[in-house]
């Protein structure tokens, strides 16, 4: 018997000799193709997190961050003793339950819709005109938006046509978390509905066809057979839709809001931008960033727990 090949408990640790490196050997290309995900998240994201010491120090740019003194929760009490910290809070909140409540269906009705559309032609032509906008930069799209809701634009073209005045919407803060949300879901619902076309693909076939000699229609089949079958994706995607909720678009915000929206349209990221990149308070601006970190995992916790208690394993991520 090849003892180097049996798992073997020494010191504590299971070791496993020539079978390891033999697995290694053998999913080797799966693992190169890993390899340059695992790097990117490891510069991008995981290195950066030893900032985070940031927001326990007083840090100053000529000691460093080694050398800075320690200051405890010195900065998170000031952050919660700050009022425009709750004003931006609310404002992070209303917009991502929005987006959240209003934009997360939509992928999945059009996943569903497009689906039962029998022109094959047809169908990838609508497909590959939904993927477009998810490839231009906020920066472009923002361009876009300023001219189609602008004093000259369409919009309100078609809002004096019908004798009504003109509005400049961007301006003005009774439209503005609208159009954030109108223009967030127009730009991310068709890169959005690739997972569920994906999931659509998976469903037997045969389940339709069983489904169409019992005489059940288009949305029969839609209700009865596609949405049980996506329910385990639609609830990761919801889980991970939640680590999100305190996200509500920073690179859209930025490129869109402007000093008469301010106060419904500052977020936590905008927040954190000015006062740690503007105005080089770094230690306040990564103590708002962590609180909003630690809020996110929390949620991904209690959404996970309760999606598993009324699902099941099958629907959470673990």
């Amino acid at each position: 018997m090849n003892q180097t090949a049996a798992p073997v408990r020494s010191s504590g640790r299971l070791r496993f000799g020539g079978e390891r490196w033999k697995r290694w050997k053998k999913y080797r290309v799966l693992l190169l193709m890993l390899l340059p995900g695992m790097v990117y998240y490891g510069i991008f994201h995981y290195l950066p997190m030893y900032g985070v010491v940031l927001a326990f120090k007083d840090f100053k740019i000529t000691q460093g961050i080694l050398n800075s003194p320690w200051v405890g929760l010195h900065w998170f009490r000031k952050v919660f003793a700050d009022p425009y910290f709750y004003t931006v809070l609310k404002n992070t909140l209303i917009i991502s339950f929005y987006k959240l409540v209003f934009g997360f269906p939509v992928p999945i009705i059009f996943a569903l819709l497009l689906s039962e559309v029998s022109n094959a032609k047809f169908k990838k032509a609508v497909q590959t005109v939904s993927y477009l906008p998810h490839f231009i930069s906020w920066v472009v799209m923002a361009g876009i938006f300023f001219t189609v809701f602008s004093m000259d634009g369409p919009i309100n073209a078609v809002l004096q046509w019908f004798g009504a005045d003109p509005t400049l919407f961007l301006a003005d803060d009774r439209y503005f978390r609208s159009i954030l949300v109108a223009t967030s879901i127009f730009q991310g619902f068709g890169w959005g509905s690739i997972i569920y076309f994906a999931a659509i693909s998976n469903i037997d076939p045969q389940l339709y066809e069983a489904a169409v000699i019992d005489g059940a229609g288009r949305f029969k089949r839609m209700f009865f057979i596609s949405i049980p079958m996506l329910a385990p994706v639609i609830a990761i995607m919801l889980i991970l839709s939640m680590s999100g909720i305190l996200d509500a678009g920073f690179d859209q915000i930025f490129n869109m809001y402007n000093p008469r929206v301010m106060n419904v349209s500052d977020i936590i990221d905008t927040y954190v931008y000015r006062r740690g990149l503007v105005e080089m308070d770094y230690s306040y601006a990564t103590a708002v960033g962590l609180f909003k970190s630690a809020v996110a995992l929390a949620l991904i916790l209690i959404v996970n727990r309760i999606v598993k208690a009324i699902g099941g394993k099958d629907h959470a991520l673990w």
